[in-house]
């Protein structure tokens, strides 16, 4: 049996794993990385974040030749080629791919595809892939060597990155018409008809993205609003924002099952509030978006004692640490935001902690969270309950800003909302900081970026507040809302 060693073993080779990957060979390590997927980029690059959007790009220039008329213009929508359409989605996750391998190759990572069963918390055993007799590796993007029909990896660190997967509602699993995010991604023509269980970031954008496209779209969600989670005024201003648009919004929901038959199309019997008579909701295709789930019930997480939580989650320090000495964890598989760009910036952490130096860990409430909705939701930091809830904050305060004072969001023909929370610090109740911020509107995904440094680096309301936005943009939204939250409220009330 061939035998290898690096510095860092990285079993996973999403966000998070590519993330520490490279880092960690900036740094000077020897890093290898096991990938059991044929392409590099995990969920999110392959069947999530970066094909989800290409077609959300696709839709909003549908949603633009629809928007043309009230303007003036005279346009319409003649049809959906859905071979290019497939073509732009797929060749953009190429592009991508091609290109996260090249920039491994340059930093010396070597990559193995197949999976890895970890032993004794420090070896690697890699199998051959897809049936093949040859364990391969990829030194150089895109070429694959073998190296052997069985290959035991040997790793100073092992760093777990396995991610997750849709969650199926619990008495129905993926089956038929009723199908997971990825397979969404994959149908050759956009539904005519839909049923969507879920109130996420998925479900939001799965229901947007086939309402532009012109399909009849039903959201089934347990509580009175989308994203309960999230700030009040924000998740209430989008479900009214997708009523507008067409979205049936049903709330109060428990789905009780769900009919996949003989026929197309499945039937979902759902009640509506407590004792509710069943009711029914046919589409043509039904998608579970209820969640994800850790990719954590595979042998290696029980076989090596790595401690888990009561849902599955991988346990670690605030840098990644798990229970058992030099195995890290990160990711999906990890509690907190399932997000990429987190999982990015823990894989960072991680490898300057390996590495001896001291980063800061990763801090979730600084971690934007955002849905490419039509129109966006955004958040990033406190809502004015959670900062009541701390008793290191002093004065926690609310500020409401009226979108349509905008001349740019006005004249996108959408609705909106944003609000700043602020509060002082006990040690100090002078200093008002800003501590969460909350968009809706078309690209809130954008207007977040300057408020997560704004919560991140514990900016002074005042000292925000001056800074200076250009006109008209979004952004001036931004710079009103502070000046209102600062006692300075300009071109509102």
């Amino acid at each position: 049996m061939t035998e290898q060693h690096f510095d860092i073993v990285i079993i996973g080779a999403g966000p998070g794993g590519y993330s520490t990957a490279l880092r960690a060979a900036q740094l000077g390590k020897t890093v290898a990385m096991v990938e059991r997927d044929n392409t590099l980029g995990g969920t999110c690059l392959n069947r999530g974040c970066i094909p989800s959007k290409a077609l959300l790009t696709a839709a909003h220039s549908v949603e633009n030749v629809r928007q043309a008329e009230r303007m003036g213009i005279n346009a319409a929508l003649q049809s959906i080629d859905f071979g290019r359409l497939r073509d732009f989605r797929t060749s953009t996750v190429k592009t991508m791919t091609k290109g996260l391998a090249g920039l491994l190759s340059h930093r010396g990572v070597t990559v193995f595809p197949g999976a890895a069963p970890l032993q004794d918390g420090h070896e690697v055993h890699v199998a051959p892939s897809g049936g093949g007799t040859q364990v391969l590796r990829s030194i150089k993007a895109g070429i694959e060597e073998p190296v052997g029909s069985e290959l035991t990896i040997a790793g100073d660190d092992i760093v777990l990155a396995t991610g997750s997967r849709p969650m199926p509602l619990p008495d129905d699993p993926f089956s038929g018409a009723l199908i997971d995010s990825t397979q969404a991604l994959e149908l050759d023509t956009f539904p005519s008809s839909a049923v969507i269980v879920g109130a996420g970031a998925v479900a939001l954008e799965f229901a947007s993205l086939w309402n532009a496209s012109g399909c009849e779209v039903t959201l089934l969600i347990r509580k009175d609003r989308v994203l309960s989670s999230w700030e009040k005024r924000a998740s209430m201003t989008l479900t009214r924002e997708l009523k507008r648009r067409g979205v049936h919004v049903v709330t109060h929901t428990s789905v009780n099952h769900v009919d996949t038959g003989t026929n197309l199309g499945a039937t979902v019997h759902y009640r509506q509030g407590d004792g509710g008579e069943e009711r029914t909701a046919y589409g043509e295709v039904v998608l579970a978006a209820i969640g994800r789930m850790p990719n954590t019930d595979i042998d290696l997480f029980a076989s090596n004692g790595i401690a888990l939580d009561e849902r599955g989650y991988v346990l670690t320090d605030v840098y990644g640490r798990t229970n058992v000495e030099g195995v890290w964890a990160l990711g999906d598989i990890t509690p907190g935001h399932a997000l990429a760009h987190r999982a990015f910036e823990q894989g960072i952490a991680i490898a300057e902690t390996i590495a001896g130096l001291d980063p800061k860990p990763v801090a979730d409430e600084t971690v934007p969270q955002v849905v490419f909705s039509f129109p966006e939701a955004a958040s990033v930091g406190l809502t004015l309950g959670e900062a009541k809830a701390r008793d290191t904050i002093v004065d926690p305060q609310e500020t409401a800003y009226p979108m349509l004072s905008n001349s740019r969001m006005l004249m996108s023909g959408e609705g909106g909302s944003m609000t700043i929370v602020s509060g002082a610090m006990a040690d100090a109740p002078d200093i008002p900081l800003v501590l969460g911020v909350h968009i809706v509107s078309p690209i809130a995904s954008d207007l977040i970026a300057e408020a997560e440094q704004l919560v991140g680096n514990h900016v002074p309301l005042a000292d925000a507040a001056r800074l200076i936005h250009p006109h008209p943009t979004f952004s001036e939204t931004f710079g009103e809302a502070l000046l209102k939250a600062d006692g300075r409220p300009l071109h509102t009330r």
